[in-house]
């Protein structure tokens, strides 16, 4: 399945947009791996790296990394730069589901 048919997707899809340098990246990664699990029937998660994606980085204005977008039907509903907790990650996907 390719990138713009998850995004087009009905159900959310959660993009995270990172780089191997990045170490917030990597402080995410068990952030991002415990949602994927709590949600993994409803919510489609898309793994991005902006050095071997840099025309999708570019497309979304991606500036900083990490970076997350919640999409539903092509269309995002939340964005987020920057580290953020287990917890505040869980309450924007709840409230968009």
């Amino acid at each position: 399945m390719s990138f713009e048919t998850n995004l087009s997707d009905t159900k959310l899809s959660l993009v995270s947009f990172s780089a191997d340098w990045c170490g917030t990246c990597q402080t995410m990664l068990p952030i991002l791996e415990a949602t994927r699990k709590q949600f993994q029937d409803i919510v489609a998660y898309l793994e991005v790296d902006i050095d071997k994606n840099p025309m999708i980085a570019a497309a979304f204005k991606i500036r900083s990394v990490p970076s997350l977008l919640l999409f539903k039907s092509g269309e995002v509903l939340w964005r987020h730069a920057g580290l953020i907790s287990s917890q505040d990650l869980i309450e924007q996907i709840e409230k968009h589901l």
